[in-house]
Formats: C-alpha cells, sequence, structure tokens
C-alpha cells in the first residue's frame, strides 16, 4: 500500500513539474511584446506585388512581410473613411458607438484609446504622421510618450511637424515618408530599452493628391493601366460603346445600378471629372502606384532595424490600411461606398518565432479589431465596451469561433452629398447594401459568381429570402448595438460637387 502511495505521489509530483514548465512555457509565450503599427491612407487591399493584380507593381517590403510572417486576406474596416477607421482602430468600436462619423465630427471627452492602456503596463510609446481623427488639428493626444504630427491631410513636401507641442518646419525638399520613418527609427535608437514599446507610424501616403518621392517619378509611367470590368456600367450605353469585358458566366443588371452611384460618375469623385477635371485617369492610377512606393520603402526599413538590433523575435509589426480606394469600378474613385475596394484593406502581420512564415488567415478581421489584439499581445484585459476582438489566435494558427460576417456603415457628408448614408451587411457569398436616405434601390450581391458586384439581385425572386434575411441582420446588429440613431454633428465644410458651385 505504502509502495503505491509512493508511486502515485512520485507521479503526480512529475506532473505537477510538467504542467508548471507548461504554464512558465505560456506565460513566457504571453511576455508582453514590442509592437509597430504602421498604416496607410487610401491603400486598396489589392495594390500589392504578390498579389499578382497590378502587372509590374513592386513592393518588396509588403511582399517580405506576408512571405516571412501573415497576409490576412479578408481584412475590412467598419467604415471607409478617415477620421470613422481611424477612430475606430484608437477605441476598438463602430463609429456609431465612438461617434466620430466623419472626418469633421468632433471627438467626444469620453473617448480611452488604447495605447492609454498600454502606458499603464509600463509600455513607452510614440506616434508619428497623420492623426486626422476627430479635428484638423496636430496637437498631441492622449497615449503617447512622444508625438510627431502635421495638421489635417498634411502635405507630402517641406511638412512642418509639430513634435511634442513645438512645431517644427522641414527642410526643403523633405519628403513626408521619409521623415516620419527617420523620426520613428530615431526614437527607437534612444528609447528605454528596460522597457516594451509601441510605435504607430501614420504615413500620408497614398492619400490624394498623390505626390511620390522624386527618386520614384515616372517609376511606372508604362505600367499598363487595368480598368475593372464595371468601370463603364454607369456610362450612357456602356455595353454598346465600351464592349465590357466580362465571362460568360457575368450578368450584367444595367437597370439597378444605384441612381446616385450613376450621378456620381460626373462628379469630384467620378472618373469623368475626377477632383474638378483637374488630373486624368492615366496619370493618377500610375501616381498613386509611385507615390505607394515611399510607404513600402519604411516598411522595410524598419524590418531591417528591428532585425540588426535583435529584437524581431520579440516585435510584432503591422501594416494596415485605413480604408480601400476605387480605380474606376462603378464609375468611381475615392472610398465611402461599401463596394468591395472600398472596404477591403490591406493587412499584414511579421513576427518571427511567434507567426509562421507565409501563413494566409482566411478569417474576416476589422480595424476594430486592432486595439484588442495589440492588448492581448501587451497582457492586458481588453475592455468590455470595446467591440472587436483579439484575433492572436488566428495569427497562431488556432481554430476559434469567429465571425462569419462584416457589417459597415457610413454617414452622410455635408462636404460630399453626392454620397448618401450607407449600411451594409457583408457574408463570404453575399453582400446587401441599404441606401439611407434617398430615393433609390437598395442592392444586393453573389459575391462568389459577381465578384465586380454588377449584378444587383434585389428584384430577383430567387434570392428574396437572402435579401431579407441579411436586411434583417443588418439592423439587429444595428440595435444591439445602440447603432438606431445617426449621431448627427455640426455640418460644415465646402461641398465638392461641380452641381454645387457656389451655392452654401
Amino acid at each position: 500500500m505504502r509502495q503505491n502511495t509512493i508511486k502515485y505521489t512520485s507521479l503526480f509530483t512529475v506532473f505537477l513539474i510538467v504542467a508548471c514548465y507548461q504554464v512558465a512555457g505560456q506565460n513566457a509565450k504571453r511576455q508582453p511584446m514590442n509592437i509597430i503599427f504602421i498604416l496607410a491612407d487610401d491603400h486598396r487591399y489589392d495594390a500589392m506585388g504578390f498579389m499578382g493584380k497590378i502587372k509590374g507593381l513592386q513592393t518588396p517590403g509588403m511582399d517580405r512581410m506576408a512571405n516571412e510572417g501573415v497576409h490576412i486576406k479578408n481584412a475590412f474596416v467598419s467604415t471607409a473613411l478617415c477620421s470613422p477607421s481611424r477612430a475606430s482602430i484608437l477605441t476598438g468600436q463602430y463609429a456609431h458607438t465612438h461617434t466620430v462619423v466623419d472626418n469633421e465630427a468632433p471627438m467626444p471627452a469620453n473617448l480611452t484609446f488604447f495605447p492609454q492602456y498600454l502606458q499603464k503596463k509600463g509600455y513607452q510609446t510614440s506616434f508619428y504622421g497623420k492623426w486626422h481623427m476627430g479635428n484638423t488639428d496636430d496637437q498631441p493626444q492622449p497615449g503617447f510618450d512622444h508625438w510627431v504630427s502635421f495638421r489635417g491631410q498634411g502635405v507630402y513636401y517641406k511638412p512642418t511637424l509639430n513634435i511634442d507641442g513645438k512645431r517644427v518646419p522641414q527642410a526643403e525638399g523633405s519628403y513626408t515618408s521619409d521623415l516620419l520613418t527617420d523620426q520613428a527609427i530615431d526614437w527607437l535608437d534612444k528609447r528605454n530599452k528596460q522597457k516594451p514599446f509601441f510605435v504607430y507610424l501614420s504615413h500620408k501616403g497614398v492619400h490624394a493628391e498623390f505626390q511620390p518621392a522624386r527618386r520614384h517619378e515616372g517609376k511606372y509611367a508604362n505600367i499598363p493601366i487595368v480598368t475593372p470590368p464595371s468601370m463603364y456600367l454607369t456610362a450612357t450605353d456602356s455595353s454598346k460603346f465600351y464592349g465590357i469585358p466580362t465571362s460568360p458566366a457575368t450578368t450584367v443588371n444595367y437597370s439597378d445600378i444605384p441612381k446616385w452611384v450613376r450621378s456620381q460618375r460626373y462628379s469630384w469623385h467620378g472618373v469623368d471629372y475626377m477632383y474638378n477635371g483637374t488630373i486624368k485617369f492615366d496619370q493618377f492610377y500610375r501616381r498613386y502606384l509611385e507615390t505607394l512606393q515611399a510607404v513600402d520603402e519604411s516598411i522595410e526599413r524598419v524590418l531591417n532595424w528591428l532585425k540588426e538590433n535583435n529584437l524581431d523575435k520579440n516585435t510584432m509589426v503591422v501594416y494596415m490600411g485605413d480604408n480601400g480606394f476605387s480605380f474606376g469600378e462603378h464609375g468611381l474613385i475615392d472610398k465611402r461606398h461599401a463596394y468591395e475596394e472600398s472596404m477591403r484593406v490591406p493587412l499584414l502581420a511579421w513576427a518571427p518565432g511567434f507567426i509562421k512564415p507565409k501563413s494566409v488567415v482566411e478569417n474576416v478581421v476589422m480595424n476594430v479589431d486592432i486595439a484588442p489584439t495589440f492588448l492581448e499581445l501587451a497582457g492586458v484585459d481588453v475592455p468590455k465596451n470595446m467591440q472587436g476582438q483579439s484575433f492572436v489566435p488566428l495569427l497562431e494558427g488556432k481554430n476559434i469561433p469567429w465571425r462569419n460576417k462584416v457589417f459597415y456603415e457610413y454617414y452622410w457628408e455635408s462636404a460630399f452629398p453626392q454620397t448618401p448614408t450607407i449600411f451594409s451587411v457583408r457574408t463570404d457569398r453575399y453582400k446587401y447594401i441599404y441606401n439611407q436616405g434617398v430615393w433609390d434601390i437598395n442592392e444586393l450581391y453573389d459575391l462568389k459568381n459577381d465578384p465586380y458586384e454588377m449584378n444587383n439581385l434585389i428584384r430577383d425572386k430567387k434570392f428574396e429570402t437572402v435579401g431579407k434575411q441579411l436586411r434583417t441582420e443588418l439592423f439587429d446588429w444595428l440595435e444591439q448595438s445602440n447603432g438606431l440613431q445617426i449621431p448627427l454633428k455640426k455640418a460644415g465644410g465646402n461641398r465638392n460637387d461641380h452641381r454645387y458651385a457656389g451655392s452654401y
């Protein structure tokens, strides 16, 4: 009997030792990681070299992140507009919750940004670049120990940077993407090496009007222009005059294109009168790709610095776009609307030793998930008021319960009245778009058979059940998340539509 007791005691002791090692290993894995978040402006999801969509486009920095880390293929924003999306990134909340619903809406005083939680955890934090969230000021914001920013959208050349509250003009010929990266790396060199760090590198690129660094001017002067199949849908007699390139399986529904989409074709955000006719489409397209080059070089410089300083094994770099961008789809440019090229964004994560090389995440990840993810990496409990969730387990290759749809909202802006308020829900198969406040048609697309969203099924009886179900889910989401009341803010700004020239 005693021998059995000794035997079981020994086994129990071994079990405890193994368990302790396992727990210790898990805790070691969850040690606070250094985090660098690189955010680009208006970078569409497929404008990366490794995706092969744009023949001849070179993005070695992004390609490296995908090759050595993970490409999150189905990344979306909850609102395709600068200020609301940036507020969602910082708060982990939808726009109707944080109420920064457009580029003019002031920030509520009660917002808490995730870097504030990192500071409490002992992180040293810094911000570089475009803030443009809730106001156009450049003053230091909560959550950052070091601050480098500029007013509004900023400029590409010779900016004035607000460095910790003091405005400092930069040298003649200096380029903003390079300056911001210089500032970030300089701070990293001088940081307190006993503390974990968080860096938020927020580029102006590639926001219009596009200005590439001089070293990249003309790089893509001869790159072929890829126009999408839906580019001429809204043009008069488009099928007759333009011969839209579609596959035999593609059905084009010319009758049920919303009126607001047709009208916007010849406007500030339309291909026939883009930016009041100040630039041609081909030049616009090529300058965008050239301006993107400096952002990609910034990524390379950051990865190289981490490797050279032996910090790559305990640092995660995440690259993302604040919203997508249209290049002629439905006759539109810009973002705001709920079509794929507007609401989808690039999302890459790089953390050697933590993320397996050449990984791909198929799950739907959103901008509201960034804050919870970074908090988990830092070992901080995610606040209950955050509406996103951490995707750290997805980065580890785990199969966990996860969302299977995207909810989207965009609120009408006085400065751009040609786009209505839009609510949408997107599954892996269908997308339902509700165009609010206009005498117009709603939209339903089968993304599997109609990836370019050219066949509006809203009147098709075969899809009536699908449409009604998605509409119910959309408004259930709004109701459950307290989003049934539009958080109207004081209007302002100029109307950038030629039809309203001279009005007030």
